[in-house]
């Protein structure tokens, strides 16, 4: 059986945590718990004939008083760039993690992740950033942790994306 490891990087409440509760455990929970230093999850799923181990690196948010250490993201196999649709802000917190994680391991398969789709109404990224990131070779995608819309999917795109890299 495969094993690769996913970090999962964003600026701190982007839904992180919450997006590998609802894909691992098919659980939401309104309360926001910050993530000191790094939590592990697995999951095994099937890719055509493939068994793969997902071991997931939710790790602590991107902020003005902590940044993810490079040490965190050795190894990794593939990420996953965490977005708030209704901050701004975190586009650039990921752009920074990006070239921190592309410097760290080079390049390897990621997914630029824009949360919170249930909230459209009050997002602050609008349809032209993301236009910006698929012209700069990113694939994005819009989940919504609360309601679970493309999350199982968007983790299944990434483990595609590893095995064929």
């Amino acid at each position: 059986m495969l094993q690769k490891k996913i970090c999962i990087l964003g600026a701190f409440a982007v839904g992180k945590t919450s997006l590998v509760a609802r894909y691992v455990h098919s659980m939401f929970s309104e309360k926001y718990l910050t993530t000191v230093g790094v939590k592990i999850d697995k999951k095994v799923v099937e890719v055509g004939e493939a068994s793969l181990t997902m071991i997931l690196w939710d790790l602590h948010g991107e902020d003005d008083f902590q940044s993810v250490r490079t040490s965190y993201l050795r190894g990794m196999s593939g990420y996953l760039l965490i977005v708030d649709g209704t901050r701004l802000a975190t586009l650039d917190t990921a752009r920074e993690l990006h070239q921190r994680a592309r410097d760290t391991v080079g390049d390897v398969p990621l997914l630029c992740v824009v949360n919170k789709d249930d909230l459209q109404e009050t997002w602050e990224v609008t349809a032209e950033d993301l236009s910006d990131l698929a012209r700069d070779g990113w694939d994005v995608v819009q989940t919504s942790a609360k309601t679970g819309d493309r999350v199982e999917a968007t983790f299944l795109n990434l483990a595609k994306q590893m095995l064929d890299a």
